[in-house]
């Protein structure tokens, strides 16, 4: 142990570690500790570990003593070799302990993908990173990683992130870069295989469809379309809100993983195999198809009826374009080309899906002109289906 430095204010006491931690040390460090602090009346205490290099179950001993004097505790700063022994050993699950996260730059990186929450950059020829639009998104990175684990060893296409950094104040997950295209960039290039593309999204679709795990697994999509659909009570008609809501509920408890935010820009061809794969897991959950149809519609048909122009700013595609891979996404899955049936299909889709739009406007952007015109689309949309149909289920 090089050394401990100790700061108290505001009735918070915070040890600054430094070298190592260990059977040769930990009584010397224990009684330096107990010096520290005698005679103060501490509130919280705090052990800064950004000097400490290694720590051994002999000053884990040390530190759970200190755990158990002070209740109010916590472990910042600690490097990724710290904290793999704290979390090998069971004490993040008893108590705080906060990595060390090492700051990269993303100035001048090219941007390969975008999804809900974030902005996938590519850093180096072998690294990516995706920085979340949240800076407080600690949490969800974390969640993420566990449903990106989850689809991986249930045969979902995907990369799981190494390492967790920060990216100009925000957090960031790091990916090894995998040579890969998304899906609207090689339409770009490409746009007479639009109908080659739209089939290979709907194989990796039906993958994912295809998986069903247990009941709390991942979020319940049904669940939170209801508590969505609330926000929309007194701006419908009172019974196109009670219809919509009645239609939610009808719809079967199904245990299938959806992806939630499936578009062009999240979907990579691989160059080494022609494979999809997908690089945001963030909005996985479970559910019937018809709420991923319902953000498929959206990205390609929803959000440009209401908002002219937000597919060549968001997809880097054509209104036309966006159609044709609606289209054909529901011609492939549904293996049919009955028009009846497909607009059937479609309006069911339509109904989850400017449900969302709708939602979404009223929560973060009322009152702004593309807000008061998504939810005056959303309104004379739902407003004229709803009536009209008798369920929303797309599970055939």
């Amino acid at each position: 142990m090089d050394g401990i430095e100790g700061k108290f204010e505001d009735g918070v006491f915070t040890a600054t570690l430094s070298g190592r931690v260990d059977s040769a040390n930990s009584a010397a460090v224990e009684a330096a500790l107990k010096e520290l602090v005698a005679g103060k009346e501490i509130k919280a205490m705090v052990f800064d570990a950004k000097n400490l290099e290694y720590i051994s179950s002999a000053g884990l001993r040390v530190v759970l003593g200190f755990r158990k004097a002070y209740p109010d505790f916590k472990l910042v700063n600690a490097n990724t070799e710290v904290y793999e022994i704290f979390d090998m050993t069971g004490f993040t699950q008893m108590m705080t302990v906060e990595k060390a996260y090492k700051t990269v730059s993303i100035e001048g990186c090219e941007i390969i993908g975008e999804g809900k929450n974030g902005i996938v950059y590519r850093v180096s020829p072998d690294t990516i990173v995706k920085v979340y639009k949240n800076p407080d998104a600690l949490d969800e990175i974390k969640n993420e990683r566990e449903l990106a684990r989850k689809a991986f060893v249930n045969g979902i296409p995907t990369s799981i992130s190494y390492d967790i950094v920060q990216v100009d104040g925000k957090f960031a997950s790091m990916f090894e870069m995998l040579e890969a295209d998304a899906i609207y960039k090689r339409l770009k290039k490409e746009p007479e295989k639009i109908d080659e593309f739209a089939k290979a999204s709907v194989g990796l679709l039906k993958k994912i469809h295809s998986v069903e795990l247990k009941p709390g697994e991942m979020v319940d999509a049904k669940a939170d379309y209801l508590k969505r659909a609330e926000r929309l009570q007194g701006y419908l008609a009172p019974e196109v809100y009670q219809k919509l809501c009645e239609l939610v509920k009808a719809i079967p408890e199904n245990y299938h993983i959806n992806h939630g935010d499936y578009h062009i820009k999240n979907q990579m061809f691989l160059h080494s195999t022609g494979e999809l794969m997908l690089i945001d897991m963030d909005t996985l959950c479970l559910g019937d198809p018809v709420f991923d149809f319902g953000s498929l519609y959206n990205a390609y048909v929803g959000r440009e009826k209401a908002l002219p122009g937000n597919n060549q700013a968001f997809l880097g595609i054509t209104a036309e374009q966006g159609r044709r891979f609606w289209d054909k996404t529901l011609e492939y899955y549904f293996g049919t080309t009955d028009q009846a049936k497909l607009k059937d299909i479609e309006t069911r889709a339509a109904i989850v899906g400017e449900l969302r739009l709708m939602a979404k406007a009223i929560k973060s952007y009322k009152g702004t002109e593309d807000g008061e015109k998504q939810i005056a689309s959303s309104k004379a949309f739902l407003e004229a289906a709803v009536p009209q149909t008798s369920e929303l289920k797309l599970a055939f």
